[in-house]
Formats: structure tokens, C-alpha cells, sequence
């Protein structure tokens, strides 16, 4: 494998991950727009109209209903945003760990925030043996390293210092804050999509007593049902793409904190026997722990499937830290 430098490595994540960030809003308006141009395509297909009286009157109808949408849009943000510590912390049965409880813990946290000139995050725990962990937050009032008891009591402390390691790489490089609004995105396109599935579900029982009004409506409502699914469909694809570049990161953001990247790489291979965390069933939270709870990408079927791992192998990520 060819030799990456962290600081390389470190830019070239970045900037792919910013990029795949910055095409969410770009496929709102996207998919708006062709929305509007079907809809139009498919209420006057016989009217003979021109391509360019088509474009003018999808602008039109765009420019109308785009403010509703983007301020929809920006309204389930705010809430999704700003609500998100609490439901990570009730999906996951995560609870503050006082520093009484556990001193070994608050002094790795300690020094290496001192060593980096970080706010010191608050700390939880799960109660659970399986190895784990996962950084939240949105902001320095906000910040948590979330470690499972299984991992305290199962690495040594030059493994679980990497690890803690890991997940302040997540806080330092706003990765946590990043994945939140990729998180919010992909449940803007699936309730829309689950929306109109439920919306032609409903049609299909009442197009007995309006057969001509059923026809007009759910040709709207299947439209509505294709875009959100193509919109869901490639906003999931840049949400795990982006998950998968911060893994990356983090690592070499660990290795480069602790000056022991084979600390870390010691810890992933233990965390990857037992990952299973038994209170997280949902998706969106357990995409921030360091290896996916119940889905590792090492075993995929194939690169397809792969698309959809929201981490990298773990194997690739233990060869690329023994390779410094």
C-alpha cells in the first residue's frame, strides 16, 4: 500500500468531505426543480408547448415553491440540529461518567486536551461489555466522549488513550457536527419518500369514488415518490461516503495526538471482535461509533455493497496505522 502522510491524508479527506457536504442543499433544489419540469411535462404533454415555454414555466413554478421548501427544509434542520444530543443519548442508554467513578478515564481524557489545547469534553458511558465508543455534540457546551464499559475494562491504557484519542480527532475536526447535518438531510428525502408511499398506498382505496381526480393526484404523488427516492438514494451514498472519510481521519488524527498508531490499531482489532452495542437499533446513531455496531464493512458482498458500509473496512484502517 502506497505510504499517505496524516496531514495528506488529513487535507484530502477534508476537502472530499466538505464537497460531498456542500451537494446536499445542491440536490434539494435539484430535485425541486425537476419536479416542477415533470409535473409540467406530464399536465401539458399534448398541448404542443416548445422546450423553451417548458423551461419558463418549470422556473416559474420553482421560484414559487422554493422558499416553502428550503424554509421546510431549513425548519426540520434547526429542530433535527439542536435536538440531537438528547435523542443520541436515548438511542444509545449513554449516562454521565463522573470523574469519581473513574479517574483512569478523566486523566487519558485530561492529558490529552491539555496536549492539545482542547476544552475537556464531557464524558458518558454505556453499560454494556461489547467495545465501543463515539463522539457527540455540536459545540464546546455540548461535546461528549461516549465510551462502553466493555471497552474501559477490555484495553490496556495505551489502547484506550488511542481510542479517546480517536473520538477528540472527531470534536477537533467538527466531524461530529458534520455527520448531524448529513444525518438531518438523508431524513428530510426519507419522509418525504415514506410520505408519498403512504400518500399512494391511501389513493389506491379511494380511486373508486373519484376515478378521474385519483388519476391527476397520484401521478403528483408518484412523482413526488420518485424524486424523494432518487434523492434518498444519492443523499445515503454522500452521507456514508462522508462517514467513511472521517473515519480515516480520525485515525490519522489519533496517531498523530498519541505518537502510537499501532495503539490504535491494536485497539480496533479487539473493538472489531465484540462492536455489537445491544441498546442502538438505529441507523443514524450508529454510524458515529468508531466500528458500526452489527455491520462491518469488511463484509460486504462486493464494492457495491460497499457504497453503502458508513466505515471503512477495518482491516484497511489497521494496515494503513501500521504502515507509519
Amino acid at each position: 500500500m502506497q505510504y499517505v502522510g496524516i496531514h495528506t491524508q488529513q487535507r484530502q479527506n477534508n476537502f472530499r468531505s466538505m464537497l460531498l457536504l456542500f451537494l446536499f442543499p445542491c440536490l434539494v433544489i435539484g430535485l425541486l426543480y425537476a419536479f416542477c419540469y415533470l409535473l409540467l411535462l406530464l399536465a401539458y404533454n399534448d398541448d404542443g408547448l416548445t422546450q423553451t415555454q417548458m423551461l419558463s414555466y418549470s422556473t416559474a413554478m420553482f421560484i414559487h415553491f422554493a422558499p416553502y421548501v428550503l424554509g421546510g427544509v431549513l425548519l426540520w434542520f434547526i429542530i433535527a440540529y439542536f435536538a440531537n444530543t438528547s435523542i443520541i443519548n436515548s438511542a444509545t442508554g449513554s449516562r454521565p461518567l463522573e470523574r469519581k467513578d473513574n479517574k483512569r478515564v478523566y486523566n487519558l481524557v485530561e492529558n490529552l486536551c491539555m496536549a492539545q489545547g482542547m476544552k475537556m469534553p464531557k464524558v458518558n458511558i454505556i453499560d454494556d461489555d461489547s467495545l465501543n465508543a463515539f463522539a457527540s455534540g455540536i459545540n464546546e457546551n455540548t461535546y461528549t466522549v461516549t465510551l462502553s464499559r466493555g471497552i474501559i475494562d477490555k484495553l490496556n491504557d495505551e489502547e484506550l488513550e488511542a481510542v479517546i484519542a480517536h473520538e477528540l480527532s472527531h470534536i477537533r475536526n467538527r466531524d461530529v457536527r458534520l455527520l448531524i447535518v448529513s444525518i438531518v438531510f438523508v431524513g428530510i428525502f426519507a419522509m418525504l419518500a415514506q410520505i408519498a408511499m403512504r400518500s399512494v398506498y391511501y389513493s389506491s382505496f379511494t380511486s373508486s369514488r373519484d376515478r378521474e381526480g385519483k388519476g391527476n393526484g397520484t401521478i403528483v404523488i408518484v412523482l413526488v415518490m420518485l424524486v424523494a427516492a432518487v434523492g434518498y438514494f444519492f443523499s445515503m451514498l454522500m452521507r456514508f461516503a462522508i462517514s467513511r472519510k472521517r473515519e480515516y481521519m480520525a485515525d490519522a488524527g489519533a496517531a498523530e495526538m498519541t505518537k502510537n498508531p499501532r495503539a490504535l490499531a491494536s485497539a480496533l482489532r479487539k473493538i472489531s471482535a465484540d462492536p455489537d452495542i445491544e441498546a442502538v437499533h438505529r441507523e443514524d446513531v450508529a454510524q458515529l461509533f468508531i466500528e458500526h455496531p452489527g455491520k462491518q464493512a469488511e463484509s460486504a458482498l462486493s464494492g457495491l455493497s460497499g457504497l453503502f458500509a458508513t466505515h471503512p473496512p477495518i482491516g484497511k484502517r489497521i494496515q494503513i496505522l501500521e504502515q507509519f
